[in-house]
């Protein structure tokens, strides 16, 4: 994990997390704890893609569980009442 702190980042302004971005994810350390995450346009990229892919799928396997009868209907007491709980 490539770590730096924010008091570098403040003595050496943006040239110390370009000399470690190129290596990964920069996580910034602030009091002793990581804050933030620097990443790069492309990492960054990359993840909303996984997250919007990962979204479709989600909605498709439940499209496919409506079509194929896998999805009861009811009311939230009833669900309540069906795994043993009080409404």
């Amino acid at each position: 994990m490539n770590t730096i702190s924010a008091q570098e980042i403040k003595r050496r302004g943006i040239t110390a997390v370009e000399d470690l971005i190129a290596k990964g994810d920069v996580h910034v350390i602030r009091n002793n704890k990581p804050q933030y995450v620097v990443l790069s346009e492309a990492r960054y990229q990359a993840l909303l893609e996984a997250q919007d892919e990962a979204y479709t799928a989600r909605v498709l396997a439940s499209l496919e569980d409506l079509r194929t009868g896998r999805v009861q209907r009811g009311t939230a007491a009833e669900l309540l009442k069906e795994l043993d709980m009080e409404a």
